[in-house]
Order: structure tokens, then C-alpha cells, then sequence
């Protein structure tokens, strides 16, 4: 996370890529910048750990949320991403975020996909956290309905309102922990599916616990989506 208000960073993609290395660098899966909007609280900049910008991080969404707020910014915002205008909540234990509505959700084979901000391939798996989820999911990243623009694949397994998944991440091109999108299209999914009555889905990721709620139409397909969780700062600290 870096503050931008006063100026907004120009590094090149290898700068950039450096900063996320995790051995040559500070170490992350993403970078953000927090920068001024006229209309907006803040506007954020989001880079895939390859120095690439990126389309929306919903985990990184919350975290940028926290992030004003530790800079004395309030605890309610109205900020714009790369996929459009979001709402959030800084509350003592948790950070709530609004996420784009969802109308279209695709079947493909056995698994489905959809966009939720950044796009996503979701399947069910009886074990996600057994599963060697590199080769499964590079197979499909990779494949050519996705090769050219990339997708994150998502395995997730569960009953009920209790689920628990694994993502691996294009740009990143490998898991993370958590996705805050992934999360969003899983629960949705999931719904979608039948395999979850209603509203709200918590699931377990090896980062920590999500909650994501929504409403759901019929015909024009689900919205007022909130991911909530944890955001918590690490460190602050400088780099040259």
C-alpha cells in the first residue's frame, strides 16, 4: 500500500515487480496505490505482483479501506476501482466492502465462470486442500478459452452456508491465500448451483474467514454483494 495523495508513484512494471518479489523485494501477491479522485473519497490502483495493473483485488479493496483509515481518512468511503465505483466500512473487528453487482453466471462443463470485478473460473472439488492446485489449475489458466487474457480458478468444497476454497491467481501465477473476488464468484456460484439456500456464505481460505452477502433477483441476477473480513497493518516502512 503506498499513499499517493500528494503524488502518485510512476514506476515501471520491473520496479514494480521488484517490490512484490519475496526475495528481492518487500515481498506481496498485489500493489496498490491510494491516489486522489474529484468525485471520489480515494481511487484505487491495483498491480498483479508482475508489475501489470490489474483488474479488481476485493481482499486488496478492504485492505485499501483500512488503509484510510489508518491514515486518518474516516471509516466510511465511496472510492473507484478499475471495475467501477465501491462502498466501505472500517469497523473495529472487520472491513465491509460493496462489490459490483453480478448478473451473468456461465456454465461451463461441470464448473461455471464469472466476473466479479476480475474474472473467474469456479470448481467443485470434493478435497481443495488436498489437491496439488498448481498443475490443476495452470491446466486451466492455460487453456484456450483463456490462454490470451488469463483467468483465476477457484476450487472450493462445502455444504450449507460453510465452505472452504483455494485460489490460484493469473498475474500472480500462483495461490494466494485469499481472494477477496474469488470469495465473491465462489459464494455466488455456489448459489447459483443450488448447493446454497440463501444469503449469507462464509468461507474459509487459507488467509483467514470471509462473509459474503447478497441479494439475489431472478431476473437481473444478484446484488447489494458485501465481502466482509479482517484487515490488519503488517508493518510501515521504507524502500529504495
Amino acid at each position: 500500500m503506498v499513499d499517493g495523495r500528494t503524488e502518485i508513484p510512476s514506476w515501471s512494471q520491473s520496479q514494480i515487480e521488484k517490490l512484490c518479489h519475496r526475495r528481492f523485494g518487500i515481498g506481496a501477491d498485489g500493489f496498490i496505490i491510494l491516489a486522489p479522485d474529484s468525485k471520489y473519497d480515494f481511487r484505487m490502483i491495483y498491480y498483479n505482483s508482475d508489475g501489470r495493473e490489474s483488474t479488481m483485488c476485493g481482499n486488496g479493496g478492504r485492505c485499501i479501506a483500512q488503509f484510510a483509515h489508518d491514515l486518518g481518512m474516516g471509516n466510511q468511503f465511496k472510492f473507484i476501482a478499475i471495475d467501477g465505483p465501491h462502498e466501505a466500512e472500517v469497523l473495529p473487528d472487520r472491513v465491509r466492502l460493496r462489490m459490483m453487482d453480478v448478473s451473468e453466471i456461465e456454465a461451463r462443463g461441470s464448473d461455471f465462470f464469472t466476473d466479479t470485478g476480475s474474472p473467474h473460473h469456479v470448481v467443485f472439488h470434493d478435497a481443495p486442500n488436498d489437491l496439488d492446485i498448481i498443475p490443476a489449475a495452470r491446466a486451466i489458466r492455460n487453456s484456450e478459452i483463456y490462454r490470451s487474457e488469463g483467468v483465476n480458478v477457484n476450487f472450493m468444497a462445502g455444504t450449507g452456508q460453510e465452505w472452504e476454497m483455494r485460489t490460484y491467481e493469473r498475474g500472480v501465477e500462483d495461490e494466494t491465500y485469499s481472494c477477496g473476488t474469488g470469495v465473491t464468484a465462489a459464494a455466488l456460484v455456489a448459489h447459483h448451483a443450488g448447493k446454497v439456500a440463501a444469503s449469507p456464505v462464509f468461507m474459509k481460505t487459507k488467509g483467514g474467514n470471509l462473509r459474503l452477502s447478497f441479494d439475489y433477483d431472478s431476473d437481473k441476477g444478484y446484488s447489494n454483494i458485501w465481502l466482509e473480513g479482517p484487515a490488519e497493518k503488517v508493518f510501515t516502512g521504507e524502500f529504495k
